[in-house]
């Protein structure tokens, strides 16, 4: 499932963030980070896929 997020997070970064914790506080981050520029949008994103447990399976 990893790379499956990884995917969408160089696609649509804030997708990725979106799929491993949700609306939260990385999520909203990230989406300021793409507008920024994309490239910060993708490391963060594959940095909080990376490093953060799954929050939403249970």
């Amino acid at each position: 499932m990893d790379l499956i997020r990884i995917l969408f997070a160089i696609l649509l970064p804030p997708l990725g963030v979106f799929l491993q914790v949700g609306l939260g506080k990385h999520f909203w981050l990230n989406i300021l980070l793409t507008l920024f520029g994309y490239i910060p949008g993708i490391v963060h994103a594959v940095y909080i896929i990376a490093s953060k447990p799954d929050h939403r399976m249970v």
